[in-house]
């Protein structure tokens, strides 16, 4: 990256054939990139592009030294480029037979090598960032009795948010406040009782059951999680052998406690049932609570990376600071997941080029192009990925936009390709098919083994998840300032020269931090727990 002009313009990569504008950029002025002028002939808003040449109708533009779009009429240099005149392009990308293995050279972790964070040891061996309770339904039907039980635990056991809204609601009546001190937690050891309730498990096909159940099994077995509660109705696809077929081949040797109640073989009725339900579930909590944090090293870390509400900056400040951690961890041992395979489009051979094992590079082309197939089977394309704030802060084209997102995974060696629901089992970077949707993603990055993610936003996203720790990372100090209570971390001081470097140092040491349970995020402070699995098929 060569900043040019500090507060004006701002090349990327010197092949580009646009410049990116850090201010808004008016007619008739002169900005200065390697020392040449260049007249500004039209208006161009900030974050947005501003052609570097004469551009003919048809001429392929680039930006971060890759093609992000064909022209669809001549643009003069210092012009705007914008939806007018620009349309999504991408290389089709090509599998190379008997490509070498990528030559990586790794950063140097020495301030890292002997940093820890205080984890929660599991007895085979893996590590959460938390200990939570989960409760769930495998099945719509049962998502009042899972918010009951949460209503019976959450609140009662200490875990409400600080700033309860109905009482906001009661002063405004007139009504008398509870003001009651927070509930002292009986379980200190218990990080939170999470609950995640979803609107599959029936009425489609049985590969979305099978799917759900699969997810919901990575959920059960993850290390962030203690134990489960699960509610069953009984009629349903995802039936209970189903879903612990799933948990045995997710892991072979399950052995947390995980309490089934099926409503319709239940004696007595629901609330019989609840009641012991919730006896049940404080029982284990007890057990729970005996997990104590120890000191573990960095090579436990598994992070998701992942974007949402991204806007210009997102690709030159925020995305690149997370392919910097990435590529620390990668390198202490750790694991890192780059999913949302939709913003890959346009930089699939560099990611191709960097696979270690040859399967994984058709995998990968495979993948996409089925992903493809899938959405021109319903009248789209992958070029209408960019969101309406996407296009309208900056990013115009859905291979400019992957282009960015790419930068999340950093430079080390792919060692795993993987499709929605399965888990990256080796240390390292692997590639997850997602779709972009923010909670779809992140849910699956989870179920991925993923024990933090790491997701950066330009425009601003609350989403979190029911049992992993989501750090909101912003892509500009506006949207870190004005939704500060959605942003955990700010890589804005970029744009006004900060180095990468030192906000990835900055980064790590708050990974730390959440990882060690010692820093809430905004997310799980607002209570922004989502859960949404992708459903691939149709409702019969």
């Amino acid at each position: 990256m060569t900043a040019t002009t500090p507060g004006k313009v701002l090349c990327i990569h010197p092949d580009d054939d646009m410049l990116v504008a850090l201010v808004d950029l008016h007619t008739g002025e002169t900005v200065e990139w390697a020392q040449q002028p260049l007249t500004i002939r039209t208006a161009v808003q900030r974050k947005h592009k501003v052609a570097r040449r004469d551009c003919a109708q048809g001429d392929i533009l680039k930006l971060y030294g890759t093609p992000v779009g064909k022209a669809t009429q001549p643009i003069g240099a210092g012009c705007a480029v914008t939806t007018d005149n620009l349309e999504h392009y991408a290389p089709v990308p090509v599998v190379g037979a008997g490509q070498p293995p990528p030559v990586w050279t790794a950063p140097d972790v020495t301030r890292w090598q002997q940093a820890t964070f205080q984890g929660v040891m599991r007895a085979d061996g893996r590590v959460g960032t938390a200990n939570h309770w989960l409760i769930f339904p495998l099945v719509f039907c049962e998502n009042r009795n899972v918010e009951q039980l949460r209503d019976a635990l959450v609140r009662p056991l200490g875990y409400g948010q600080d700033e309860d809204l109905a009482d906001f609601t009661r002063s405004l009546l007139g009504g008398v406040t509870s003001n009651a001190p927070a509930t002292a937690r009986p379980f200190p050891n218990v990080d939170g009782v999470r609950i995640i309730t979803h609107q599959g498990g029936c009425g489609g096909t049985r590969a979305d059951a099978r799917s759900l159940c699969r997810i919901l099994a990575a959920y059960a077995d993850h290390p962030n999680v203690a134990g489960v509660t699960v509610f069953s109705l009984g009629c349903q696809n995802a039936q209970v052998d189903m879903f612990k077929a799933a948990l045995a081949e997710q892991n072979p040797h399950f052995d947390k406690p995980c309490l089934v109640y099926e409503q319709q073989e239940w004696e007595g009725g629901e609330a019989a049932m609840m009641k012991t339900v919730v006896q049940d579930t404080l029982q284990q909590l007890a057990i729970a609570n005996e997990a104590v944090r120890q000191p573990v090293p960095l090579s436990h870390l598994r992070i998701g990376v992942k974007c949402g509400g991204s806007d210009g900056f997102s690709g030159i400040t925020a995305n690149p600071v997370l392919g910097l951690v990435s590529d620390r961890l990668v390198a202490l041992g750790g694991g890192s997941i780059l999913s949302e395979f939709p913003e890959l489009c346009g930089v699939e051979s560099s990611l191709m080029a960097r696979c270690v094992h040859a399967p994984d590079r058709q995998r990968f082309a495979d993948l996409m192009q089925d992903f493809e197939t899938r959405a021109h089977a319903v009248g789209t394309t992958f070029a209408d990925n960019p969101s309406p704030g996407n296009i309208r802060d900056g990013l115009i084209t859905d291979a400019m936009k992957s282009a960015g997102a790419a930068r999340k995974g950093g430079s080390s060696p792919i060692v795993a390709v993987l499709d929605y629901g399965e888990v990256a089992r080796q240390p390292g970077l692997s590639l997850l098919c997602t779709p972009g949707n923010d909670v779809e993603s992140v849910t699956a990055l989870v179920s991925a083994g993923a024990n933090v993610v790491l997701f950066t936003t330009g425009l601003g996203t609350p989403t979190g998840n029911p049992i992993a720790p989501v750090v909101k990372v912003s892509s500009n100090t506006d949207v870190a300032t004005r939704l500060s209570e959605l942003i955990d971390f700010d890589c804005g001081s970029i744009l006004q020269g900060a180095k990468p470097e030192a906000l990835a140092d900055g980064l790590m040491e708050h990974i730390i931090a959440f990882a060690s349970g010692q820093q809430i995020t905004q997310a799980d402070r607002l209570g922004q727990h989502d859960f949404i699995f992708w459903r691939r098929d149709i409702s019969l």
